[in-house]
């Protein structure tokens, strides 16, 4: 099984809410849509539902055009970010509820219902009611109902943001090892490149409708092939610096000097922007090829056990991803080190025109 959109585009009023997207979704893939608030995910997922209607191109399911084919006559499952389940029905009737309207039988209802509540443990919660459950619970209850009817496409709409960290990582880890033994289409929305990360699959990056780059997970993050790409798939967002490349070195801002390492040998002269993760940047130098820039702290904002470190100097103002807790005051003068060989190097339209390799840098 297969679904594929060919140049699918939906406006409203003069809004374009999905722009000329192509893309192709197989039988037991697990698939993310990664974008930033109004990016256009939700509206995509209406579309493959059947919710709403493309304004043009066409929507198919293993070849068979399904464009104006209504929900109610598409196998397709959605579980949402609000825990959404019938209040003066237990779990059990919860997770029942879509085969009974299939007008599945008695014992089948039985065998299906206690096996998907045990694959999403909460098979000693079916005689309960939704407002007896946790909000985990309650996500889980929602998502078996999801689940239990064997839908060719199952939607998730930020099903997890409402959930605490622990929880949140629980379900992911149990969503990827639910998807890799059904067949079954699985596309899940997110907001944070993170939880894309973590749930692997393929991802596909969404940026006010458009189809920004999409294929394996780990390729997207490691080789964004465009300065768009690298910036979504970032939190916090990709650092980006101009500068060029010039004989045989580097200079950032005509101010910043250093030499051209391996990595970047092959690329011509002339002007680029290099982009750096936050998470890449240390306190401390760790490889013989860092870059040591003096900075001035703007900002050290402490999240649980991690710090973003918001710094600048008169050429740059950069931010830091740092495990664990650091307390600086304002304007506090530092050292930070950026390492070469962990840039991305973007041409002048915004390109990808070398990202990292993955090699080993010995230890300065």
């Amino acid at each position: 099984m297969s679904l594929t959109l060919e140049h699918v585009s939906r406006v409203v009023d003069n809004q374009v809410y999905i722009d000329d997207a192509c893309l192709t979704f197989e039988a037991g893939s697990f698939n993310v849509l990664l974008g930033r608030t109004l990016s256009g995910k939700t509206s995509l997922m209406r579309l493959l539902a059947g919710l709403d209607r493309p304004t043009s191109g066409r929507i198919l399911m293993n070849g068979a055009d399904v464009t104006g084919v209504p929900v109610r006559k598409r196998n397709v499952s959605m579980v949402y970010q609000q825990f959404i389940n019938y209040p003066t029905m237990t779990v059990f009737e919860n997770i029942a509820s879509p085969l009974r309207q299939a007008g599945v039988g008695k014992a089948e209802i039985e065998h299906k219902v206690q096996e998907t509540a045990r694959m999403l443990h909460i098979e000693n919660l079916l005689q309960r009611y939704p407002l007896e459950l946790s909000g985990g619970q309650q996500q889980r209850t929602a998502m078996a109902r999801a689940l239990v009817k064997d839908a060719d496409l199952v939607l998730f709409d930020e099903p997890l943001v409402n959930l605490d960290y622990k929880l949140r990582e629980e379900l992911r880890q149990e969503m990827r090892e639910l998807f890799q033994t059904r067949n079954t289409i699985a596309i899940y929305a997110t907001t944070e490149p993170n939880e894309a990360l973590a749930l692997g699959g393929t991802t596909t990056l969404l940026y006010e409708g458009r189809v920004v780059q999409s294929g394996k997970t780990a390729e997207v993050y490691h080789r964004p092939q465009q300065v768009l790409a690298a910036e979504l798939f970032s939190e916090p967002a990709i650092n980006l610096m101009g500068g060029r490349i010039s004989g045989a070195e580097v200079s950032f801002e005509e101010a910043v000097h250093f030499p051209l390492n391996p990595d970047l040998r092959g690329l011509g002269e002339g002007a680029y922007r290099f982009g750096v993760r936050p998470s890449h940047i240390g306190l401390v130098p760790s490889n013989d090829d860092d870059l040591e820039l003096a900075v001035t702290v703007e900002l050290a904002e402490i999240s649980g056990s991690e710090t973003f470190l918001h710094v600048r100097n008169e050429h740059f103002v950069l931010v830091l991803h740092l495990p664990g807790v650091h307390e600086y005051d304002v304007d506090t003068a530092i050292l930070i080190y950026i390492p070469t060989h962990k840039l991305f190097v973007f041409d002048a339209q915004g390109q990808l025109a070398q990202a990292p390799s993955r090699r080993l840098v010995r230890s300065a």
